[in-house]
């Protein structure tokens, strides 16, 4: 739950499950690619998405909450504690990494 005073970043994200490996591709029309290596079964995918953009801004799972697109390869991710600027920065240096 977000609090009033923190920042927020709100993420457009289309995510690639079953991935060798999770990775950041880049950023096209204000969306970023983002592949996980979890299959995309049981909201598997959801969860390792979660944790590993979580790993990338520094904050914890609980910071990341996925606002829509629970079924579908589009999401919407709003990350507390991060601000817009700071989000982009991040994922930006986690490209191909």
């Amino acid at each position: 739950m977000a609090c009033m005073d923190q920042v927020t970043a709100t993420l457009a994200i289309r995510v690639v499950p079953g991935a060798p490996r999770d990775q950041v591709m880049g950023i096209a029309d204000g969306v970023w690619r983002v592949k996980v290596a979890a299959p995309p079964v049981g909201g598997r995918a959801n969860d390792r998405l979660i944790s590993f953009l979580a790993e990338i801004m520094g904050v914890a799972s609980r910071q990341v909450c996925l606002v829509r697109g629970h079924t579908s390869r589009q999401k919407v991710l709003e990350v507390t504690g991060v601000g817009p600027e700071t989000a982009a920065e991040r994922l930006a240096g986690a490209v191909h990494r």
